[in-house]
């Protein structure tokens, strides 16, 4: 935002200096990022007048002039030619130095001597662009400084705002904030505006097909109008902002809108078909072109200003080209209006169409002061085009927007700015601030917000009000108080960092992926449609489909994070994840959220290597993992049962892993389907245990036996047995016996093939005994492996071999 140090003083009375000023901007929030002084290192150029102009001697395109600077006369060589003998022009002097450090000297041009130069704005560095010199006022004296004598001096600030203070986007809003500071009170733009006879209803109608996104619109009709150049002072206060002269009438829109931060826009209303206006949305695909010639592509979502047949305006963003004002104009309809912020930045963006209507209209405008600015404009207009403005106003406002209340405590601003604060304190600076007050009880106060204020909504907001006000300088520096305390981790967070690093000693890598998954992932995994894990918990704004709903298992993430590795030739990876999935409650609110490990095998057993043999991992790699988790866990026993736990595991080669009747996970190899869904040309074994479950079974504390000092002995045992018999069965078996000197068994052999019958497997137990007692006797192993044998062949119907 620029503005300038007279534009302020208009609004505002203070004494500052630049510098100061600059100062007391920078702590109410509105940095201060440049200053630049206007007509600086112009004292050396004065008023003069052409008293001669003849042709040069040796040049065509060069006049030779004499230039009376009320001291002296001076001959001048000029290049311009938009002048005459009699004009009063803008004299360079001898040992002037102008904007760009371009310094005068006495010279000779062509041959004829030239003590000076004629300048143009541009080159005084009022103007970006200018033709021909400067021409002055007939009425100006001779030999007077050009800065004293069209009032140039001035000084430019350069404001970086934040987004959210829309309210200082003008002159009227920053001369607030200096006001409320300094305790002053502002003085308001004055306006006479005079009404002819002629009923606005007989030229102008306005509809308003979307009041959600234009909650009101007003206009007014100004005919008779002339339109030619602004007046000087006009062009200067808005070159000195940065903005381009256009015409009178243009030129006083954008003054309004530097002024009062509202934006304006004129219409020739004898090129509005019907003399209407019809705020609607586009129809899409529909194609606009704008003042600045480019065709736009508009979609339903983009609000127009249409007349009785066409577009006429993109909304708070552009003008039309098919009803700009032109030197023809005689006839204005003049808009001032509130657009919905959501509605013009959509559209701006979408379209790359950044104004300085759109980006004030986006941040949020002051709805209240649509008709306050529409006057003021339609007073202007009048007064310097020579129009007159019909009878009457056009509002079409059907909702009224209410203003904001805010529960203020003033207790509770001291605690959070540590200071001591008074009612009278807080109503004397929301009064400066122009907001309505009304005290509740002490220390207790309704603060309504006035609609120019759009960023404010809650407590804190008018918290920070009062910092800002009163100074942050005036907080007192305090340093916090704080105890430094041993965090200790609880045992659920102990056993979580435990899981992992005995993971990655298993030679796993831990990998973190989205929480998010696409919905037909799902159809990938063969999961059942009555699966309920196909219920999940869907984004409201997701970014992808892709990411659309909350995960409801792990196995996807892993699944295509191994794909895209293999896809890269990692073909030997070892990776998990211990994150949570999102499991729906019917009747609850929020889902549940059970924390799961999940790993992934696949590739090579062993790194290559000259002496590691080149075995694939199998499904007991798997195997042996979990075992390592759940021996560090101290959790057994534990059952793996031949099931087929989930339908994305390969049939005959999955199970489930369940500790005293509780199933704490499964195991297997991907199912090949699975696999070919998601890339993956080789087998992929997985396996996924609820972290909630094993820490409700570890056991804290390992009990530990002390060896027996007597020796053990074993018998061994073959036997044909049922294929459909599990061997966990026979170990079972054996340990239901609850033989005291039985120590342990264990199935060291498997045999299926010639001999042993279709149907059937060999399979062989060494069984283990030991006393803590006595050295048992033969005698004694042998009648207990009697009871073992016997056991097996009346429960499990096996052939001993």
């Amino acid at each position: 935002m620029i503005v300038t140090y007279n534009w302020l003083k208009e609004f505002v009375e203070f004494d500052l200096t630049p510098q100061s000023l600059a100062e007391v901007l920078t702590m109410l929030g509105l940095e201060v990022e440049g200053i630049r002084y206007l007509g600086e290192g112009l004292g050396d150029v004065v008023v003069a007048v052409v008293e001669e102009k003849l042709k040069h001697p040796n040049a065509d395109k060069l006049s030779l002039c004499r230039v009376n600077n009320g001291r002296e006369v001076l001959p001048i060589v000029c290049g311009a030619q938009n002048f005459k003998a009699g004009d009063k022009v803008a004299l360079a002097q001898v040992g002037a130095v102008l904007p760009g450090d371009f310094r005068i000297k006495r010279s000779k041009i062509r041959g004829e001597e030239s003590c000076g130069m004629l300048c143009s704005e541009k080159e005084l560095g009022l103007a970006v662009e200018s033709e021909g010199i400067m021409i002055l006022p007939e009425n100006l004296s001779l030999g007077v400084p050009l800065v004293e004598a069209l009032g140039l001096k001035d000084t430019i600030f350069e404001i970086g705002l934040t987004p959210n203070r829309a309210d200082c986007l003008s002159v009227v809003g920053i001369a607030r904030e200096i006001a409320a500071k300094l305790g002053k009170k502002v003085t308001y733009p004055g306006h006479a505006l005079n009404e002819s006879s002629l009923p606005i209803r007989e030229r102008a109608e306005v509809v308003v097909e979307d009041p959600d996104l234009c909650p009101r619109y007003t206009a007014r009709y100004i005919y008779g109008c002339t339109v030619g150049p602004s007046p000087a002072w006009l062009v200067k206060r808005l070159e000195a902002v940065g903005m381009r002269s256009i015409s009178n009438v243009v030129d006083v829109t954008n003054y309004v809108l530097m002024e009062y931060g509202h934006p304006l826009h004129a219409f020739d209303a004898d090129l509005l078909a019907e003399g209407k206006i019809v705020v609607q949305r586009a129809t899409e695909g529909e194609r606009f072109t704008t003042l600045d010639g480019q065709e736009r592509v508009l979609t339903a979502s983009d609000l127009t200003i249409r007349d009785g047949e066409k577009g006429v305006a993109l909304a708070g963003i552009m003008g039309g080209e098919n009803s700009e004002i032109r030197e023809e104009t005689t006839n204005i309809l003049l808009e001032s209006a509130y657009f919905n912020p959501s509605a013009i930045r959509k559209t701006a963006k979408r379209l790359g169409l950044h104004t300085e209507s759109s980006h004030r209209f986006e941040r949020g405008a002051d709805v209240e002061i649509v008709t306050r600015a529409l006057d003021r404009a339609a007073c202007l207009i009048a007064e310097l085009s020579g129009g007159a403005v019909a009878e009457g106003i056009i509002d079409v406002y059907p909702q009224v927007i209410p203003s904001r209340t805010i529960r203020f405590r003033v207790e509770r601003c001291g605690q959070l700015l540590g200071i001591v604060l008074t009612d009278d304190e807080a109503r004397d600076i929301f009064d400066r601030l122009e907001f309505a007050v009304a005290k509740v009880e002490p220390g207790l106060l309704d603060v309504t917000v006035p609609s120019f204020r759009v960023d404010l909504e809650r407590e804190i907001d008018l918290i920070e009000e009062v910092a800002r006000l009163k100074g942050y300088d005036s907080i007192p520096v305090t340093m916090p108080l704080a105890r430094v305390v041993s965090d200790r981790p609880t045992r659920r967070q102990q056993l979580e960092r435990r899981l992992k690093d005995l993971m990655v000693g298993q030679g796993f890598n831990e990998i973190i992926t989205f929480s998010f998954m696409a919905p037909a992932v799902l159809d990938r995994l063969l999961l059942a449609e009555d699966d309920t894990r196909r219920t999940h918990v869907r984004l409201r704004n997701p970014l992808v489909e892709e990411q659309s709903v909350m995960r409801t298992t792990l196995l996807p993430n892993l699944l295509e994070t191994a794909a895209r590795n293999l896809n890269f030739r990692t073909l030997n990876l070892r990776m998990f994840e211990l994150r949570r999935a999102y499991l729906p409650v019917q009747g609850e609110e929020l889902p549940r959220e059970p924390l799961h490990l999940a790993g992934l095998l696949t590739g090579a057993r062993y790194p290559e290597g000259w002496n590691q043999e080149k075995h694939q991992v199998d499904f007991y790699d798997a195997k042996g993992v979990v075992d390592a988790i759940l021996d560090d866990f101290g959790i057994g026993p534990v059952v793996y049962r031949q099931e087929q736990p989930e339908t994305y595991y390969h049939p005959g080669k999955a199970c489930q892993i369940s500790h005293c009747g509780e199933m704490l996970g499964s195991l297997g190899e991907i199912h090949p389907d699975v696999q070919g869904n998601f890339g993956i040309g080789q087998p992929v074994y997985y396996f996924e245990l609820d972290f909630d479950k094993l820490a409700a079974v570890q056991r804290g504390k390992t009990s530990i036996e002390p060896p027996s000092r007597f020796p053990d002995t074993f018998r061994d045992v073959a036997m044909l047995v049922d294929d459909e018999t599990p061997a966990s069965a026979i170990t079972d078996c054996i340990a239901g016996l609850k033989i005291k000197e039985l120590e342990r068994s264990e199935i060291f052999d498997l045999y299926k093939g010639s001999h042993v019958p279709e149907g059937m497997k060999s399979i062989a137990v060494r069984v283990r005994y030991r006393s803590n007692e006595r050295t048992l006797t033969d005698e004694e192993v042998s009648s207990l492996h009697q009871r073992v044998i016997d056991n097996l062949v009346q429960k499990l119907d096996i052939t001993i071999r």
